[in-house]
Formats: structure tokens, C-alpha cells, sequence
């Protein structure tokens, strides 16, 4: 096919155990699924409607490593997560007792947050689209397909800032499991091979600065260290 300019590269994820990549289509998020982070939010859980937002598929930072502060804010802040990959499209609906058959693998991830640009938009009632799908916002780390990840969701996740423990949780602790997530999600959207979903946040979210390291795992399954540039 001809095209008018270049297309742009496919954002790809390094899977362990294979040189081949996973190709990053969309990228699917969830607000508060932990309830200590909602509060701290000042927010409500409402167990019947998850909070879905999206970031564009080159948002990935993959094997997380240095990247710039970004543009636009003063308060950047990490908020680390489970992601999902999905392997599978979803066909329709997906019910959620068939919901992880879509998965191809698990992995860390953070979704960074501008966010002065956030509590802006809140306060006007308008999205946070500016707040949450910029450059470089998603930091991930490499995928584990599942059939080498074993028993994900009794695992801790947790986020250290300069040596710092910042933010740490059970897995078991999310409002929303994956199934119910990939269920809700397919009522929404036809996801599809390729998309990622970043499964929410536990409590602890604070600012990143200029020059700062972090180390983000989920234990006995995936870790990756990255930084600001000063």
C-alpha cells in the first residue's frame, strides 16, 4: 500500500522468553480499583461502574529507562499498576467467566499522571485526556505470557521512589478483577489482539521530580527500573 507520508512504527512490548515483540494497539485504563487509592482521591467507589480512560498505544515506555519531565506541568505524578495484554480478540461481549481466555500475558506498568492538569479539568467538568495521554506516559516492563506467570492476582504490587516504598498493595485488593474488567470493557469497545489495559492504582500516588529513580514490580513476576532526567 502507498501511502501519502510514512506510517508510524508499531509500539512494541519485549516478552520474555521469545525475541519476538507484542504489538501495542490501544491502551485501555481504570480508575479507582483500589479503594484506599479512591479515598485518598477523594473519590467514591461505585461497584457497578467502573471508571474507564484511555492513553494512545505509543504512550509505552517499554523497559521503562530515563525519559524527559514532561510538558505542560509542575506535579507529575506515578501510579503504579497491573497490565493486562490481550493475545485474542474479544468477538462481542465477553462473559467473565470466559473474560481471561483473551489474555496473552501479564506485566508492571505505570500510568503517569499530569496532575495540576487533572484536578483543572475535574474542577471545569471537562476530560483528562491533557492529564493522561502524553508522551511517554506509560512506562512498562517486559510481558509474562501467562502460561510462565502462574497465580497473578494473590501477588503484591508496589512502587519504590528513590529507595523510597511508595505505593504497595495485594493485587486481591482490586474492587474489579480482570474478568470483571475485560467484561465491562467489551460492553464498550471491541478489543482486540494487541490492546492493553492498566488495571488501576493502589494508595500512595505523589509527585515525580526532575532526576528521581523508580523501581516498579509485582512480585515474582515483573520488574523494571526507570528515571527522570534531571
Amino acid at each position: 500500500m502507498d501511502y501519502v507520508i510514512p506510517p508510524a512504527p508499531t509500539p512494541a512490548l519485549a516478552v520474555r522468553g521469545t525475541s519476538a515483540r507484542f504489538p501495542v494497539r490501544r491502551i485501555y485504563c481504570v480508575g479507582r480499583n483500589f479503594a484506599e487509592h479512591a479515598k485518598e482521591m477523594g473519590a467514591t467507589i461505585d461497584r457497578g461502574r467502573p471508571v474507564f480512560f484511555g492513553k494512545p498505544g505509543d504512550a509505552v515506555l517499554p523497559g521503562g529507562g530515563a525519559m524527559p519531565f514532561p510538558l505542560g506541568t509542575t506535579d507529575l505524578h506515578h501510579e503504579v499498576e497491573l497490565v493486562v495484554a490481550l493475545g485474542r480478540d474479544a468477538g462481542g461481549v465477553v462473559e467473565p467467566a470466559r473474560a481471561l481466555e483473551l489474555v496473552y500475558g501479564y506485566t508492571v506498568g505505570l500510568d503517569l499522571t499530569r496532575r495540576d492538569l487533572q484536578a483543572a479539568a475535574k474542577a471545569k467538568g471537562l476530560p483528562w485526556f491533557t492529564a493522561k495521554a502524553f508522551d511517554h506516559s506509560a512506562p512498562i516492563g517486559e510481558l509474562v505470557p501467562v502460561a510462565q506467570a502462574g497465580p497473578v492476582f494473590t501477588r503484591r504490587i508496589s512502587l519504590e521512589v528513590n529507595g523510597e516504598l511508595r505505593q504497595q498493595a495485594l493485587l486481591s485488593d482490586m474492587v474489579w478483577s480482570v474478568a470483571d474488567i475485560l467484561h465491562e470493557l467489551s460492553k464498550l469497545f471491541a478489543l482486540r489482539a494487541g490492546d492493553l489495559v492498566f488495571m488501576g492504582t493502589p494508595a500512595g500516588v505523589a509527585a515525580l521530580r526532575p532526576g528521581d529513580g523508580y523501581v516498579a514490580s509485582i512480585e515474582e513476576l515483573a520488574r523494571f527500573e526507570g528515571a527522570l532526567d534531571a
